[in-house]
């Protein structure tokens, strides 16, 4: 047997906990049951996929993300034209899924990013012509 000391929310229980081989495997708690201890920090995240090479020469008019999040969706690609307004991707961020649109007419030059890309805010996304 082994003795612990565990504090749950400010009180003190002591725990015996018996060690058993062959497999078998019942913790023993001589000390009154008390909730859970609360979970241990959640492991570091990966590490983001690296950006994705331009497609597409760049334009001369970028749309960058607002603020950092994740790529749910590209709605464009090469070649497309797109409307001041037109939504030309989806970002997630804090729970919350953003479109971001052209800012002005013109014609898709390049595609930055790609969807599950991780950017940070000011990452240029799309370039338009």
């Amino acid at each position: 047997m082994r003795k612990f000391m565990i504090n749950v929310n400010g009180k003190s229980y002591e725990v015996d906990v018996e060690e058993i081989t062959g497999g078998a495997s019942a913790p023993v708690m001589a000390a009154p049951a008390a909730a859970p201890a609360p979970a241990q920090a959640p492991a570091a995240p990966a590490a983001p996929a690296p950006a994705p090479a331009a497609s597409g020469a760049q334009g001369s008019v970028t749309v960058s993300a607002p603020m950092p999040g994740t790529i749910l969706k590209v709605n464009v690609k090469v070649g497309d034209t797109v409307k001041s307004g037109d939504p030309v991707a989806v970002l997630e961020a804090m729970k919350m899924e953003n479109e971001i649109v052209a800012p002005q007419d013109g014609t898709v030059a390049s595609v930055n990013v790609s969807q599950g890309a991780s950017v940070n805010s000011g990452d240029v996304l799309i370039t338009l012509n």
